[in-house]
C-alpha cells in the first residue's frame, strides 16, 4: 500500500472494529475521507471492497470470542456505576475536551431533574483506538467529578470506579493520583456493529439509568 492507503487503511479498520456504524455509514465517512485529504488516487471502489473485507474478517473473528467479551464486562461495570450516580460513557467524542463536553450534557440532563451526579468516567475515540489495537491493546479512562476543587472527593470517586472495574473481573493499574487516567491493560474491544442492537452513544440512556 502507499503511505495515503495505508492512512484510509487505518481509519476503515478502527471505523469497522469499534462496531458502532453501519456499512454504509462507513462507507460514506471513508470517501469523505478520502475527497478531504484529495487522495484522488484511491477509488471509491478500492475503498469498499476494503471495508467490506475488514467486516467480513471480524466477522469471521466474532466466532471464536470467548463470552462475555471485555466490551461486554466493560458495558455492564459502566452501567453499575449509573446506578452508583456516576456518569460513564463509551466513546465519548474525539480527545479529553470532546469528553467533557459530553458529561456536561449528560450533568445538565441530571440538573433539570433535579439530580447531581456523584462523578463521571469515560473514555474516547483516541482512547478506543488503542483497544481495537491488535498489539498491546488497552484502554485509559478519564475520570473526576463535575464541579469538583475537592482532590480527596476525586480520588474517591476513582477509587469506586476501579472497585467497580475489579468486581467486573478487570486487571487495573492506576497509582491513585488526579494526574493518571485508570488503565486497563490488555482490553481487547470486541463489538460487531448490530442496527437492533444497545447503541451505546445514547446518552439519554445514562441519564434514564441514573435517574431510576
Amino acid at each position: 500500500m502507499t503511505e495515503n492507503e495505508e492512512f484510509i487503511y487505518e481509519s476503515i479498520f478502527n471505523q469497522v472494529r469499534m462496531g458502532f456504524l453501519s456499512t454504509e455509514e462507513i462507507k460514506e465517512n471513508i470517501i469523505e475521507e478520502i475527497e478531504d485529504n484529495e487522495f484522488d488516487e484511491i477509488s471509491e471502489e478500492w475503498a469498499n471492497d476494503l471495508i467490506e473485507k475488514e467486516i467480513s474478517n471480524l466477522q469471521e473473528e466474532s466466532k471464536l470470542w470467548k463470552k462475555p467479551t471485555d466490551t461486554d464486562r466493560l458495558i455492564k461495570a459502566f452501567d453499575e456505576l449509573c446506578k452508583m450516580n456516576i456518569i460513564a460513557l463509551h466513546n465519548a467524542g474525539f480527545t479529553s475536551s470532546d469528553g467533557f463536553e459530553e458529561v456536561s450534557d449528560v450533568e445538565r440532563s441530571l440538573r433539570k431533574k433535579n439530580r447531581k451526579s456523584d462523578g463521571y468516567c469515560f473514555y474516547h475515540e483516541q482512547d478506543l483506538t488503542r483497544a481495537v489495537s491488535l498489539e498491546n491493546p488497552c484502554l485509559y479512562l478519564a475520570f473526576q467529578k463535575i464541579e469538583n476543587k475537592n482532590e480527596e472527593e476525586a480520588i474517591a470517586v476513582g477509587k469506586k470506579i476501579v472497585q467497580v472495574l475489579k468486581e467486573n473481573d478487570f486487571d487495573i493499574e492506576w497509582n491513585e493520583t488526579l494526574t493518571s487516567k485508570i488503565l486497563i491493560p490488555n482490553f481487547k474491544w470486541q463489538q460487531l456493529y448490530n442496527e437492533n442492537g444497545r447503541f451505546l452513544l445514547d446518552y439519554n440512556d445514562v441519564v434514564t439509568l441514573m435517574l431510576k
